[in-house]
């Protein structure tokens, strides 16, 4: 088990960490972030402006209730904002920045490009065209960092994602798939979806067939009860299937709430609950694991 992160609060100020704000200067596609789990500046490019999402996750911190000003991707000015927020990064200018000031020295390094935002990413009809054209971008800037999908899995199944995801394996990617259940009863009431659990599973299983992924992880308390013994045993037991199946997993992470989740009735985790979650995993599978409390 890895955990890189567990002094974070002791070593550094925990808002820049917390601060996952989609909006930089007057961007409104791409933003930086400084992020634990990437243990670096990870540049965000929002693919979902509009807030559209096919699962409404009872912890997710974006507030689907107001109307987003942005409605749609506007391609050249998504690529004209990764250029110039590329060069703010590598440069070293963005911590000269009030948000990024006191961002820890060992953080202060470009770490990926991560597709993720306000929805679902691979929903997004141009996903390969664009997955392309920033692939190329980092490329002629010579940029020194990995291009990362953060996604719920839903939609790996489709011609166009996996056009994306094999332009993401001539590109150092990686992916980053959500499974926060192991059964399909705690998965609707977490996801909140009309998505079949087990396209999830074999979503995932075909990725994975592939290319090495990393699983996310993310528990929590609803109305104060923590997931059952059962459900823990359960998501051991589909991860296990997973990699029975010739699936291949870098990592699993594990972590809870840190901003302001949809709905009032989810609350954090323990980081003592989260490390005994990764212990059980471990026991199970012995997929290496981080815990982010």
């Amino acid at each position: 088990m890895t955990d890189s992160q567990s002094a974070d609060s002791a070593e550094s100020p925990g808002k820049i960490f917390q601060d996952h704000s989609r909006l930089f200067d007057t961007n409104r596609f791409v933003y930086p972030v400084v992020s634990r789990r990437s243990e670096g500046v990870s540049i965000g490019v929002n693919l979902n402006p509009d807030k559209v999402c096919n699962f409404d996750c009872i912890y997710c911190q974006v507030d689907r209730r107001s109307e987003s000003e942005t409605r749609f991707v506007e391609m050249e000015a998504l690529l004209s904002e990764i250029r110039d927020v590329l060069d703010t990064v590598t440069s070293g200018r963005l911590f000269a920045h009030p948000r990024f000031a006191s961002t820890p020295p060992a953080y202060r390094r470009l770490n990926d490009i991560a597709f993720s935002g306000d929805g679902e990413p691979t929903t997004y009809r141009n996903f390969d065209e664009i997955i392309g054209q920033v692939a190329a971008i980092k490329q002629q800037l010579a940029a020194d960092c990995r291009m990362v999908l953060i996604t719920n899995a839903s939609m790996f199944h489709r011609e166009h994602v996996q056009r994306g995801l094999q332009i993401m394996d001539a590109h150092h990617g990686q992916i980053w798939a959500k499974l926060d259940a192991g059964t399909a009863e705690y998965y609707r009431l977490i996801e909140r979806t009309t998505i079949p659990f087990q396209q999830i599973l074999d979503n995932i299983t075909l990725v994975a067939q592939r290319r090495p992924i990393v699983i996310q992880s993310l528990f929590m308390n609803v109305d104060g009860e923590p997931p059952s013994t059962a459900e823990i045993t359960a998501w051991c037991d589909r991860l296990a299937e997973i990699v029975l199946a010739g699936g291949r997993i870098d990592l699993v992470q594990i972590y809870t709430v840190a901003r302001q989740p949809a709905e009032s009735f989810v609350t954090a985790l323990t980081e003592h609950q989260l490390r005994e979650i990764a212990r059980r995993l471990v026991g199970k599978t012995s997929l290496q694991t981080a815990v982010y409390p």
